[in-house]
């Protein structure tokens, strides 16, 4: 029962730590996969232990953007109801990745984390969060300071529709650098070949990662991460959290839905989406409300953040949590005794210890 301290209107606060809670306990329970091969085995480990830590949150959680649709891996669905429902708890709208980068993960390499965003909602209210029936989009994305000098002057080519061999130079003056010392992040697919030959030409510094969508998009805009410049085509559910993130941030998202293939074209357009397939999606038109709370934990490092590190009877896990409304970002590193530690699980329904076999 909510007393007036923990009213509708400061309700984010006290929350927001359940929801990181459920990242850490995600992270946790894929530590004995990782490096395994197995990444259906992990992606239902996190999913496993994020139900079961909704299981006890008081809130009406309804998940807007889920995953595990595109590889068929086990996964929380659009539509799945969580938390315990309780007449006067606050309603949210939840878009999550239990674990974004599972190849990565299950082969123990790096740029895998487990995130939440989240979004108060009153009943009947639409979700703050685009779901795009789309499993690709074309992305750019891009530091404050860059962001901010396209907002002041849009005919700067910052676009995700602009030739990245102009929009390199700009970000190179932009950022007081040479060209050569502009780092892109590209995701290593095939369908970014030609991005990045173009990039290789104009004698950037190129850093490929194999998977693990929503950090690369978010490294711009962490100062220290020595990325500059994120572009590619990565799947569409990431960029929107990627986007929640970014609204926290203060760095700059672009993004343009990627059909791949002429089948799924016309799904899009049967959906009533045909008339968006052209338009450039920003950061603020992915994750449109002014309180979003987005909590993240590593599995494996990434520029983000640590992974999960076990010491002995020790697990550190390290997390950040993140409220759009005032910029507020918060590292959190937490020690969890191995010995001790129990997790709630949705498969058992029980506190279940971390250093049971399995």
């Amino acid at each position: 029962m909510m007393t007036e301290l923990t009213s509708n209107r400061d309700i984010e606060r006290l929350i927001q730590l359940d929801f990181l809670r459920a990242t850490e306990v995600a992270s946790l329970n894929v530590m004995k996969w990782v490096g395994k091969g197995n990444k259906e085995a992990a992606d239902e480990a996190a999913c496993d232990a994020i139900r079961g830590m909704f299981d006890l949150m008081n809130i009406r959680g309804e998940v807007v953007i889920g995953e595990g649709i595109k590889d068929e891996a086990p996964g929380i669905f659009k539509g799945e109801k969580v938390g315990t429902w309780l007449a006067g708890t606050p309603k949210f709208h939840v878009a999550l990745d239990p674990v974004d980068g599972t190849t990565n993960c299950s082969k123990g390499m790096p740029n895998s984390i487990s995130c939440i965003a989240a979004v108060k909602v009153d009943d009947g209210e639409e979700a703050h969060l685009l779901d795009i029936p789309a499993f690709y989009m074309r992305k750019l994305a891009y530091p404050q300071v860059v962001r901010r000098a396209w907002m002041a002057d849009p005919s700067l080519p910052i676009s995700v529709d602009a030739p990245i061999k102009e929009v390199i130079p700009v970000v190179a003056k932009l950022l007081g650098k040479s060209v050569r010392d502009v780092t892109v992040m590209v995701l290593d697919r095939p369908r970014n070949h030609d991005l990045v030959e173009d990039i290789r030409s104009m004698g950037a510094s190129l850093r490929m990662i194999a998977d693990g969508d929503i950090t690369a998009c978010l490294a711009p805009a962490l100062p220290g991460s020595g990325i500059d410049l994120y572009c590619g085509i990565g799947g569409a559910p990431e960029g929107v959290l990627a986007a929640a993130a970014l609204r926290c941030l203060g760095g700059g998202m672009q993004g343009k839905i990627w059909p791949a293939n002429d089948r799924e074209k016309q799904s899009l357009i049967d959906a009533g989406w045909g008339h968006r397939l052209d338009e450039v999606f920003r950061s603020r038109d992915l994750a449109f409300a002014d309180e979003i709370i987005f909590c993240a934990t590593g599995i494996s490092d990434s520029p983000l953040l640590r992974g999960v590190r076990v010491q002995g009877h020790t697990a550190t896990t390290h997390s950040v949590l993140m409220r759009a409304k005032n910029h507020t970002v918060r590292f959190i590193e937490t020690h969890h005794d191995l010995e001790a530690k129990t997790i709630h699980l949705r498969s058992s329904k029980q506190e279940v210890f971390l250093n049971q076999p399995g």
